[in-house]
């Protein structure tokens, strides 16, 4: 636990070291030329103890770690818009005997755009998502005893969606693109794949499904009020090979509410569903004052 703290701390270290002051002017290749880059790098931590209190509590520890990192390009009749999304975060409380993760995603997002008008393009898109670490499922033995079972891991699944299509594009705050020949790359890890396609979706002893289908995403970020910005990031998939009906949603929500320059509060929340994975809706949310820094 205290490994990965450190890991943490000593990431965060290095981005904000190489994040930039607001006053500080831009260099010349963010403001002249082709190509715009921004991000923000936040560190969220909580810690609690208790003793001797009678109303109740479990001592923990917990720390997370996210990056959202656009880099677009835009010259004469083409752009080209590309952003990062990552996120780690862990917990320790006293009567686990794991530290369990909080947050665990990578995700890389590019559309490629060629002018027809002056907000339409010719498009094609890559979206590609994973996790980090192990993830587990969690039980108790005979004995009582929490025991945890190997679930998932990096690429086990990943998700790579790929596709021709056209792009509406008002400004870097808000777009869509239309995909109607997407396709879809889901990858495991042979060794948990399970009977009746039940992992992922993946044949058992297979590290590979492939699906053909309609991919629509979207992207809008706007300040609501002065130091308040929500961006919304939405990705809708149908799979013509096999129940085109059962819509895959993938819909983020990130809220970022500016206290100072270095302190802010972010909401982070997201909903899947993907009855491939598991015949419902998942759920995570992430909730805390942040240090945040632009870069």
């Amino acid at each position: 636990m205290k490994n990965k703290l450190l890991f943490l701390c000593c990431a965060f270290s290095v981005l904000t070291a190489s994040a930039q002051d607001e006053d500080t002017p831009q260099a010349d290749n963010d403001t002249i030329g082709p190509w715009t880059k921004k991000g923000n790098a936040s560190f969220l931590f909580n810690q609690s103890t208790f003793d001797n209190w009678l109303p109740g509590g479990e001592n923990n520890i917990s720390g997370s770690l996210g990056v959202n990192y656009d880099i677009n390009y835009k010259k004469e009749d083409w752009t080209w818009d590309n952003k990062l999304m990552a996120s780690y975060g862990i917990v320790k409380t006293r009567n686990s005997a794991f530290a369990k993760k909080t947050d665990d995603r990578l995700e890389i997002n590019s559309i490629l755009g060629k002018q027809i008008t002056d907000r339409w393009y010719y498009s094609a898109f890559l979206n590609f998502k994973t996790q980090f670490t192990k993830g587990y499922q969690y039980s108790t033995n005979e004995d009582g005893a929490e025991i945890r079972d190997e679930y998932t891991n990096f690429l086990s699944p990943g998700y790579l969606l790929v596709g021709p299509g056209v792009l509406y594009k008002r400004d870097d705050n808000f777009k869509f693109n239309l995909s109607p020949a997407t396709s879809k790359f889901t990858f495991v890890d042979a060794k948990y794949t399970l009977p009746d396609a039940a992992y992922f979706g993946v044949d058992e002893g297979e590290t590979l499904r492939y699906e053909l289908g309609f991919n629509a995403s979207a992207y809008w970020k706007l300040d609501v009020i002065a130091n308040v910005t929500f961006e919304n990031i939405l990705n809708l998939y149908s799979n013509y090979l096999e129940d085109p009906q059962n819509v895959d949603i993938d819909y983020q929500l990130n809220i970022v509410m500016k206290i100072n320059r270095y302190l802010t509060t972010n909401l982070s929340f997201q909903t899947v569903y993907d009855d491939n994975a598991f015949k419902g809706f998942q759920i995570r949310q992430v909730f805390g004052v942040a240090a945040n820094y632009g870069f």
